[in-house]
């Protein structure tokens, strides 16, 4: 299926990505249709329509499937049911549940990355104390301990760094505010990778199969956050195309359409160890707006539409920079700076930790 000129794209969720989505979408002459529950949505701003409701709405959901000729989502929280519900209205959804559903449970997340030949840090499933206890024994200390489900940006998870012995008490009671931190919820246990540096590969798969992948970003986080994406990245020619073919295998075992962005720790011996994915365009692929001719934004809507990929080819060295909370209020003077190309989001609040625009500083090749 081929969305044709003045088709119309569905889009689940209206935050930041959705409204980058629904720019590229207009350059292409294809419309939009927002869905979402907020009342106020940055995507609304520059889409042709929007549906304000529940993602378990299941009229309105049809009213999406009615309208548009090929949907998809712009985060993945978005419930899965809503999803397998616009399915069976017979809408074309890109990139459909069985990604969704994986990217939503990281223990999931680990065994599919595990089961296509890619390595994970070590890793146990955890439900109550006693096998946290037993995940620490296993995997060790350093750890992190996140919700299997529902976290984002350094959101539901917590280190247990102790080394104390048990008498002090100090190795029980870690154990214990770990387990509150994450509100006593369904969680993985991660062991500690001595990483030299955290990369990701930006990667896309038409629906005829066709598969493109952008140049490894080096990423900086800050408080759980991405703060920096830098290319190009300071990593071998082999270590690159390690996490290319991973990226490449994740995209055709999924059978997926769309843009993926599939995040990396690099170890000192040009290894890649895979830290999550996200089945979307992804925040360390915004430096592609300004440094390649095919934006991933562009590329994700080529794939859903059912369109050719573009050539994701980088003309530009780039330093993506995220603007978080009062950073905004930067605009004028990065405005002035030459090469600095400014994205703003349109949000009405500045709130410490949430992105409001990113900037991003091109230089030649």
């Amino acid at each position: 299926m081929i969305v044709e000129q003045n088709g119309t794209i569905g889009i689940l969720g209206g935050g930041q990505l959705g409204r980058m989505l629904a720019t590229a979408a207009a350059e292409l002459g294809l419309k939009t249709i927002i869905y979402c529950p907020e009342k106020t949505a940055p995507a609304f701003d520059v889409a042709s329509d929007h549906i304000i409701a529940s993602y378990t709405d299941e009229t309105a959901l049809k009213k999406l499937a009615d309208a548009a000729d090929a949907i998809t989502y712009e985060f993945e929280n978005v419930p899965v049911e809503a999803v397998n519900f616009l399915t069976t209205l017979g809408a074309i959804v890109r990139p459909g549940a069985k990604a969704l559903s994986m990217a939503q449970d990281r223990l999931y997340e680990k065994e599919f990355v595990n089961k296509i030949g890619a390595a994970t840090a070590a890793y146990h499933p955890v439900d109550d104390l006693a096998s946290l206890k037993t995940g620490l024994d296993k995997v060790g200390r350093p750890a992190i301990l996140k919700t299997r489900r529902l976290g984002y940006d350094g959101k539901g998870q917590t280190r247990i760094t102790t080394e104390d012995a048990d008498l002090s008490g100090a190795y029980e009671e870690a154990i214990a505010f770990a387990w509150d931190e994450v509100g006593a919820a369904p969680s993985i246990l991660e062991g500690f990778v001595p990483f030299v540096c955290e990369i990701s590969i930006i990667g896309a798969r038409g629906a005829d199969g066709d598969v493109k992948l952008y140049d490894p970003a080096q990423n900086v986080h800050k408080n759980g956050i991405l703060a920096t994406s830098t290319l190009p990245a300071k990593v071998s020619d082999d270590t690159a195309d390690k996490a290319r073919a991973v990226a490449r295998r994740m995209l055709d075992e999924l059978d997926y359409v769309g843009v993926i962005g599939v995040e990396f720790f690099v170890l000192e011996s040009g290894d890649v160890i895979v830290n999550e994915y996200a089945p979307r365009v992804h925040n360390s692929g915004h430096w592609t707006q300004d440094a390649c001719a095919i934006s991933q934004f562009e590329q994700h809507i080529r794939a859903v539409a059912g369109w050719p990929l573009g050539d994701p080819a980088r003309h530009s060295n780039a330093v993506m920079e995220n603007l978080i909370g009062d950073d905004v209020h930067q605009w004028r003077a990065l405005a002035t700076e030459p090469q600095a190309c400014v994205h703003l989001y349109g949000k009405r609040e500045a709130r410490p930790g949430r992105k409001m625009g990113h900037v991003t500083r091109i230089t030649a090749r």
